[in-house]
């Protein structure tokens, strides 16, 4: 078999997708992994496996399915592995042998030590696993929900397997296209959403906990150590840094987050301004980049898991969890972030999934080929937003309530927008209505200065107007401020210390340290923060460091 066969959706010679593995990278794989010989239509993983051994083809060729469909023709010096390798996921397609030949295959857990140990070899499989990803996600490989988009477990499915970048595809139960089987099961769950998992497996309406053990998704130790030296509740850029500089350094360090990997910061469509990535970063890499770090440093990374509650126990912290479970530990660092802010706009809930959304990616899903967008914000997300979605080859329409960007948006952000022709500022405006049939169709601006009102033809708009702490949890056991985020070091009153006897001992509370000794804030849920993801990286580090000074014997 020669060149690339035309029904083959992926060109195997696409070098960006399939490099070929130089000597060097070759001998590296060949000192971990076995050779095994392969014959014609023999089936090297398939799809919905619950384990995956990354593999390079020796000899032969290995044509990659998906639900019949032929993805990419694999031969000679391929590397054949996706990202759940790294984050221990399903596997997402099936290898069938098309020519006898052999394949190296390397354990997985050999591989990810390898390439934690090989920078630059690591650093190019961590490029190119992103990269398929990404083609992989425009070609809707991968899972399948099947619901109504109306549906309210549909909406938080969707969001679930978005926040958590997993590859999937919707379809509406009335799609003509859907299988018999399928409608015959929407039709018997009663209008509650399916997911369909390796190609035949169905679940009903499962909650985020079943779908993500149901998916493979790293959900943390089946049972939680004795003792942490180190709690980090929320997984967003603040969260994750403070779990890599805590774990690194020796500390026993456990993770949760309710939802997803990477917080807010992970539905970022590009960050420019972050050191080191003068081309920018996606949030969702820069996430992966991070929990792939946690977990080289043997953090216990638990998502989905919620906190419930904050509570002390023979000097101890004790995180309550969602599931009943406790983690105990020394030190507590609270990063859970913010949840975004609705529009007081009439129905939007309505149209939440089906044309509004709170993130770049869900609304790219929403879109219909030739619509409009709006997105609503002045801040550095709505600016990214709006660029994103310019490149796409949108137009799209920027509402801002204030008289311009200045206050709250980077100068670079400012100047990109006013030399993008595709993107139109509304400054001074409101969104108060929207319109459409089962779908957003079309909103209705108003001047906030004169009263007038003007309605625009969109198919989604992006709501990104800040957000709010999720900190009720924390009622009572941590001073918060009037609009309920985190009180740090300086910003305590004399009374809040005073609550605190051991405070006598210790001194004044550190730079990130909250009412309790012990207990520290970072990131977007600390009273007074940047909402920026540079900063909250730093936090994240800083409060590891403070976290050690206040561990150490005090002298003097």
């Amino acid at each position: 078999m020669s060149g690339t066969a035309p029904n083959f959706l992926l060109d195997n010679d696409d070098a960006t997708l399939f490099p070929k593995l130089t000597d060097g990278q070759l001998e590296l794989l060949t000192s971990i992994g076995r050779v095994q010989p392969t014959a014609i239509d023999d089936v090297l993983f398939r799809d919905g496996d619950l384990t995956y051994d990354p593999m390079v083809v020796l000899e032969g060729e290995v044509a990659v399915l998906d639900r019949g469909r032929e993805l990419v023709l694999q031969r000679p010096r391929d590397l054949m592995a996706e990202l759940n390798v790294l984050t221990g996921q399903r596997v997402g397609a099936t290898g069938v042998v098309r020519e006898a030949g052999a394949v190296l295959v390397v354990a997985a857990e050999q591989f990810r030590a390898l390439i934690g140990r090989e920078l630059e070899f690591g650093d190019f499989v961590l490029q190119l696993l992103f990269r398929r990803r990404r083609a992989m996600a425009r070609l809707g490989v991968g899972m399948r929900v099947v619901g109504s988009p109306s549906h309210p477990d549909t909406v938080r499915l969707r969001e679930f397997i978005s926040r958590n970048r997993i590859r999937g595809d919707w379809i509406d139960p009335a799609d003509p296209t859907l299988e018999p089987a399928l409608v015959s099961a929407a039709v018997e769950a009663g209008g509650e959403p399916l997911v369909v998992l390796g190609g035949s497996e169905v679940i009903r309406n499962p909650t985020n906990a079943e779908l993500a053990g149901a998916l493979g998704l790293r959900i943390g130790p089946l049972e939680l150590k004795d003792h942490y030296d180190l709690a980090v509740v929320g997984a967003g850029p603040a969260g994750l840094a403070a779990a890599v500089y805590g774990a690194s350094g020796g500390m026993l360090t456990a993770v949760v987050d309710e939802v997803a990997v990477g917080g807010q910061a992970a539905t970022s469509a590009r960050i420019e301004n972050y050191l080191g990535f003068p081309a920018g970063i996606s949030g969702a890499e820069l996430a992966d980049r991070a929990a792939v770090q946690a977990q080289k440093f043997r953090a216990d990374i638990m998502v989905p898991r919620r906190a419930v509650s904050l509570t002390r126990r023979d000097g101890a912290h004790v995180v309550g969890l969602d599931d009943g479970k406790e983690i105990v530990a020394r030190i507590v660092i609270v990063a859970v972030g913010i949840q975004y802010r609705r529009l007081p706009v009439p129905r939007i809930e309505d149209y939440e999934g089906r044309g509004v959304a709170y993130a770049t990616d869900a609304a790219r899903e929403q879109l219909r080929p030739g619509d409009a967008a709006v997105v609503v914000g002045g801040a550095n997300s709505a600016g990214q937003t709006a660029l994103a979605l310019a490149e796409d080859g949108r137009h799209v329409h920027l509402v801002v309530r204030q008289d311009g960007l200045e206050r709250g948006m980077a100068r670079y952000l400012r100047d990109r927008i006013a030399g993008e022709s595709a993107i139109d500022v509304h400054v001074r405006h409101e969104l108060r209505e929207l319109e459409g049939n089962g779908h957003l169709e079309r909103v209705v601006l108003e001047d906030v200065a004169t009263g007038r009102r003007e309605t625009l033809a969109a198919g989604a708009a992006v709501v990104l107007i800040g957000g709010e702490p999720h900190t009720q949890w924390l009622a009572g056991e941590l001073e918060l401020d009037a609009d309920g985020f985190v009180l740090t070091g300086g910003a305590l009153g004399p009374d809040a210390v005073g609550r605190e006897p051991s405070w006598l001992e210790l001194g004044r509370p550190l730079a990130l340290e909250t009412s309790r000794p012990g207990v520290f804030a970072v990131g977007d849920v600390r009273s007074g923060a940047t909402r920026m993801v540079a900063p909250a990286v730093g936090e994240g580090g800083m409060a590891v460091r403070l976290a050690v000074e206040r561990l150490a014997p005090r002298r003097g």
